[in-house]
């Protein structure tokens, strides 16, 4: 890693941040844009083939869209034998296709679903590829748009573009729309359940007393909220959904939960897991059948604080007169510390209410997290 703050104050730093400052309102432009274009996870392509566009424009090399709807693109650097660094940005939401994605705007701030996670990431990645593409580097950088990050998606996206890229990488930046001025070199360990229920059935009149897959289920659910996890290492569940059933006069035949488990580490979470799979086996119903599939599986992974790649994102964010903030959180950076590969997750400004209708990012700042986000690349490849 090269030193950051020389490079901030070198006349070349001066034009790469004046370039950025003329830049910014196109990127928050640019967020808005992809943020009409709907993603949900496993149905990313419309959004894929906007961010392919731009990588072709730009005229980045080796630029590909896999089976996934990945994207990549290289922007190679005066020595192809040094370790690539690969910047990525995850191009799925949590919204469903038929979202309302009508947003509010005034100067300070942009509220609509998705707006922050990930659309300001996915901004974020095509405005460095741009402003990069200007300033001589020693190392190639790769950039991705990779798919399946939310929900079930399990990471698959990033999973493939560690399968394609990792004999040229030697290291990770995963973008996050928010969360600016928190660097994350740690990723929990995550874990999900479908728990089903089924029985025989019938008519809610003729049949009374039978098995119902829905009260055996919402029983057995009721029972797991009084599970008590620990807190150190900080260990938590959540039950975030529950289907089933045929009609309100219908005994269910059918019905099924979706279990998140999360933990610091994996020992606790195993324990969470088998205690979930003793309650249910103690809690079996005469005539009802409970399944568990496993729809999620996360792996963990951490650098040091000290690692020469988190030492330069803090110093990256002090740059911007930003106090950084280590943290340990779920990202697209979980797959590539977990088979050993350097990997931060930084974001580009703060917001809040993510996952939800009315999500908002701060435009102030944008332009510092650019700038964190522009220092941290050069370093990292050898340019600074």
């Amino acid at each position: 890693m090269n030193p950051i703050p020389a490079f901030a104050a070198s006349a070349r730093g001066v034009e790469l941040q004046r370039a950025l400052n003329a830049s910014v309102a196109a990127i928050i432009d640019e967020a808005v844009a992809i943020q009409q274009i709907p993603a949900p996870t496993f149905a990313e392509r419309p959004r894929a083939d906007y961010v392919q566009s731009q990588f072709g424009a730009c005229g980045l090399s080796d630029v590909t869209q896999d089976s996934l709807y990945n994207v990549y693109g290289r922007l190679p650097g005066r020595d192809a034998a040094l370790p690539a660094l690969c910047i990525a940005a995850h191009t799925d939401t949590v919204f469903a296709a038929h979202t309302d994605l009508k947003i509010q705007r005034s100067n300070s701030r942009i509220i609509g679903p998705g707006i922050g996670d990930n659309s300001l990431g996915v901004a974020a990645l095509l405005g460095a590829m741009r402003l990069l593409a200007k300033v001589p580097r020693a190392a190639d950088i790769w950039f991705v748009a990779n798919t399946r990050e939310e929900g079930l998606g399990d990471l698959g996206g990033i999973r493939a573009a560690v399968a394609a890229l990792r004999p040229w990488l030697g290291s990770f930046i995963i973008l996050e729309g928010l969360a600016f001025g928190q660097v994350y070199t740690a990723g929990i360990c995550v874990r999900r359940l479908r728990i089903s229920a089924h029985t025989a059935g019938g008519h809610s009149w003729l049949h009374y007393g039978q098995p119902s897959a829905v009260h055996a289920l919402v029983r057995f659910a009721a029972r797991l909220t009084d599970l008590t996890p620990p807190t150190s290492p900080r260990t938590t569940y959540n039950i975030g959904l529950i289907e089933g059933g045929q009609s309100v006069n219908s005994i269910a035949t059918d019905a099924n939960l979706t279990l998140d488990m999360r933990s610091e580490a994996a020992a606790p979470l195993a324990t969470l897991e088998a205690e979930v799979r003793r309650l249910l086996d103690a809690n079996a119903v005469p005539g009802v059948e409970f399944r568990v599939e496993v729809v999620g599986d996360r792996p963990a992974g951490s650098i040091l604080t000290t690692h020469p790649l988190a030492r330069a994102a803090a110093e990256a964010l002090e740059a911007t007169k930003t106090t950084p903030a280590f943290h340990s959180g779920s990202t697209d950076a979980n797959y590539p510390l977990a088979v050993g590969l350097p990997a931060v997750t930084i974001g580009i400004t703060t917001g809040g209410n993510a996952h939800r209708l009315d999500e908002f990012i701060d435009l102030p700042p944008v332009a510092r997290g650019m700038w964190q986000l522009l220092l941290l690349a050069l370093s990292v490849s050898a340019s600074v």
